[in-house]
C-alpha cells in the first residue's frame, strides 16, 4: 500500500528577496524560512507515515559554501531514516553547480538517482519502481526523458524528472520534453521539479509539478508546499497538495475606481490586506499592493504619494500584529477625464506631456526614442546576469513592448496630476 510525497526545488537558504527594503521588517526571523519549510515537509512525512520521499532537484540553491545548509539536510534525512522513511533525490540544475552537492555524503536510506544515464530503483516490498536521471551540468539541454526504460510490469512506476517540460515560462528551458510523450511513457506518476507554481499536467498517468517548499520573492506567491500521493494496491487513488510554507507571499490587486477619494481607496486596500492575511491561515504575509481603478481618488493619491504609502503600510502593520510587512505599494490609478496638453498653458510640463503624445511640434528630447535607449541599454545589463537572475522581482520584461507603453503610460499620469494640482503647465 504505496504512500509517499512528491517535493521538489528546497532551495536551502536561498534569501527571501524583497523585504529587506522595508524598515521594520523581521529579516534575520525568515532568513531560515526554506530551512523551516524543509522541517514542516519532514514532519509530515513522519506523521503520515509515508513510505518514501521523492525529491526532483534543487535541494541547494546554486554554488554556495556554507557546508552547514549540506549538514542541516542531513539532519533531517536522518530524522527521516529514523521514522523508516526512504529518500529518493535527482540533481537539479542547481545542484549540479553547489559545492555541497559535490562534497557531502547522505545517509544510506537516501538514495541519489545517477546523473550519468536513466536509473531504475525497486522497491520489491512496496512493488514500485523510480525511474530517473539528475542534472551532470548545470544546463541541461537536452531530453533525458527520451532514455528513461520501459515501466516494469506489475510495479508502480514512478519518473523522476527535473525539466521544463516544454517551456515554462519564467524558467529557463532545462532537460526540455514534450507532454504527450510522458503521457505515453507508460508510467504510473512523473513527479517534476524546476517549475515553482504548483501545476497538474495531466490525469492518468499523473504528470505533476509540486512548486516549491518556500517562496522566496513577489514573483512566488499563494501556498507553496508539496505533493501526498496515495496509491493502495498499486494504484494512485488520491493526490494531494500540502501546504508548508512559512511565510506566505501576495498580491494585493485593489480597484478603487469606485472610491471617491482616498481614505475610501485605503478601505478597500484595508479589506484586501485582510483577506490575505485569512487566506494566509495564521503565517506571516509580505504583500505588494498595487491600487488601480479611474475614479475621484487618483489626484488626491498622486499629489502625495509618499504619505498614502506610508499611511498603508503602518495600518497593515497595527491590523496584524506586525505578522504583515508591504513589500511595495504600486499606485496605478488613473485621472477621472482624460485631460490633454491644450487644456492648459504653456509651460514645462506641458511641453513634456506634449512629447509624450507625439506631438511633432512640442521640440526638446523624442522621450519615447529616450526611454527605448534606457530600455537597451538595461536589456544588455540583463543578460549578462546568471540566466535565473534575468528576470528582475517586479516582473520587468525588457523584450517586451507593453513595458515601454506601460513607463510612458505611468509618466503621463504623474505629470497630468502635477498640472491638475497646480493648475497650470508651469
Amino acid at each position: 500500500m504505496p504512500k509517499f510525497i512528491h517535493a521538489a526545488d528546497l532551495h536551502l537558504d536561498s534569501p527571501l528577496r524583497g523585504l529587506d527594503r522595508y524598515e521594520g521588517a523581521p529579516v534575520d526571523a525568515i532568513r531560515d524560512a526554506t530551512r523551516r519549510a524543509l522541517v514542516e515537509l519532514v514532519d509530515l512525512a513522519i506523521r503520515e507515515s509515508v513510505d518514501f520521499l521523492l525529491v526532483a532537484g534543487d535541494i541547494y540553491d546554486g554554488d554556495w559554501r556554507d557546508f552547514q545548509t549540506g549538514l542541516f539536510f542531513g539532519s533531517q534525512m536522518s530524522r527521516l531514516g529514523e521514522a523508516n522513511v526512504r529518500v529518493f533525490i535527482i540533481r537539479g540544475n542547481h545542484d549540479a553547480a553547489s559545492r555541497i552537492t559535490r562534497s557531502l555524503r547522505l545517509p544510506e536510506h537516501v538514495v541519489e538517482l545517477s546523473t550519468k544515464r536513466p536509473e531504475t530503483a525497486t522497491l520489491e516490498d512496496l512493488g514500485v519502481a523510480i525511474h530517473g536521471q539528475g542534472f551532470a551540468s548545470q544546463a541541461v539541454t537536452e531530453d533525458l526523458s527520451q532514455g528513461y526504460p520501459d515501466p516494469i510490469s506489475g510495479f508502480l512506476n514512478i519518473g523522476m524528472l527535473h525539466t521544463s517540460v516544454a517551456g515554462a515560462e519564467g524558467h529557463a528551458p532545462y532537460a526540455p520534453c514534450k507532454l504527450d510523450e510522458l503521457v505515453s511513457k507508460g508510467y504510473d506518476y512523473w513527479a517534476l521539479g524546476h517549475v515553482h507554481t504548483r501545476e497538474i499536467l495531466h490525469r492518468d498517468p499523473w504528470i505533476v509539478f509540486p512548486g516549491n517548499t518556500q517562496g522566496r520573492h513577489i514573483r512566488e506567491t499563494g501556498p507553496k508546499g508539496c505533493t501526498l500521493v496515495d496509491a493502495p494496491g498499486g494504484r494512485i487513488a488520491s493526490v494531494e497538495h500540502v501546504d508548508l510554507d512559512v511565510l506566505r507571499w501576495a498580491r494585493c490587486d485593489v480597484d478603487a475606481g469606485g472610491a471617491r477619494d482616498a481614505a475610501e481607496a485605503l478601505e478597500l486596500t484595508f479589506a484586501a490586506i485582510g483577506r490575505e492575511i485569512e487566506d494566509a491561515g495564521g503565517r506571516p504575509v509580505a504583500a505588494r499592493v498595487t491600487i488601480t481603478g479611474t475614479g475621484g481618488a487618483h489626484a488626491e493619491l498622486t499629489a502625495d504619494p509618499e504619505h498614502w504609502i506610508a499611511e498603508i503600510r503602518a495600518h497593515a502593520t497595527d491590523m496584524s500584529d506586525g505578522s504583515v510587512w508591504i513589500e511595495k505599494v504600486r499606485l496605478k490609478t488613473q485621472a477621472e477625464v482624460t485631460l490633454t496638453p491644450a487644456q492648459f498653458t504653456d509651460g514645462p510640463l506641458t511641453g513634456l506631456l506634449r512629447s509624450l503624445e507625439g506631438d511633432p511640434d512640442a521640440g526638446g528630447h523624442d522621450i519615447a526614442a529616450d526611454i527605448d535607449a534606457l530600455m537597451d541599454g538595461l536589456r544588455d545589463l540583463n543578460q549578462a546576469l546568471p540566466v535565473e537572475a534575468r528576470k528582475t522581482q517586479d516582473g520587468l520584461d525588457f523584450d517586451n513592448v507593453d513595458t515601454r507603453r506601460e513607463i510612458m503610460a505611468d509618466v503621463k499620469q504623474m505629470l497630468l496630476a502635477k498640472l491638475v494640482g497646480g493648475g497650470s503647465g508651469a
